[in-house]
């Protein structure tokens, strides 16, 4: 890591951080004012399928394109952390391959026309993923590239401060935005889980194509199963 840049990067959060009296910086805002882009997410994950804990968004768009990372499995987040390694796409409107299908023509509808995605890799794991985005295509610079680098390592590296007295295997920081809407999720995965006698990775795939086949939001499915108003029986399709 340039210790240079490292140097630049925490002298800019602190002295964004020491001009903003009424308090209103976050994490976030501060990762997307140093790389200079439109806004920036924060999301920590887990293997036991406690994932998608947003820590923080620096603004609506961005909570947006995390909160439908949660919904849909898929997005930067996800990738760069299944991956290990930066995601880019820096033109939403027009990707290729059919990537991200469900998550692409929904984030540009949300106001992000390009997004970036970086793990956050602390002592050898990688404890979730740094979003960033545009609100105009384009691919980041090499600087705003290296500048993102070192974001997420500090990030990462206050993440697995607050890590330290988590159980293993669990989340250890504050989730912001959404977290009641994820709570009802993760209990319906749950209850999913044990009607179908399924994982929980697995159950939680059964939710997001019932919800993506029936056209309705994930949130709104697992409410209606938390409610026992939906079942799930061995015999349904998906």
């Amino acid at each position: 890591m340039d210790k240079d840049r490292r140097a630049k990067v925490l002298l800019a959060m602190a002295t964004m951080a020491r001009t903003d009296p009424a308090g209103r910086s976050t994490l976030c805002a501060l990762s997307a004012g140093i790389v200079g882009v439109s806004g920036a997410g924060v999301t920590v994950m887990s293997r036991n399928g406690d994932a998608g804990m947003t820590v923080c968004s620096s603004d609506p768009i961005a909570q947006a394109i995390e909160d439908l990372q949660f919904s849909l499995g898929e997005g930067p987040c996800v990738d760069s952390y299944n991956t290990e390694q930066p995601v880019s796409e820096p033109d939403l409107a027009h990707v290729a391959d059919g990537r991200w299908a469900g998550f692409a023509p929904a984030a540009v509808s949300a106001g992000a026309a390009a997004v970036f995605g970086f793990p956050l890799r602390a002592s050898g794991v990688v404890l979730g993923a740094l979003d960033l985005y545009r609100d105009r295509a384009g691919e980041l610079s090499r600087d705003q590239f290296a500048d993102a680098l070192v974001v997420a390592d500090v990030i990462a590296q206050e993440i697995l401060v607050l890590q330290a007295g988590a159980p293993a295997g669990t989340v250890g920081v504050r989730s912001t935005g959404g977290s009641e809407l994820r709570l009802v999720v993760h209990q319906a995965t749950g209850m999913v889980a044990a009607q179908l006698d399924i994982g929980v990775y697995e159950a939680m795939d059964r939710l997001r194509a019932r919800a993506y086949a029936e056209d309705v939001s994930l949130t709104d499915l697992a409410a209606s199963v938390v409610g026992r108003k939906i079942r799930f029986w061995p015999d349904w399709s998906l």
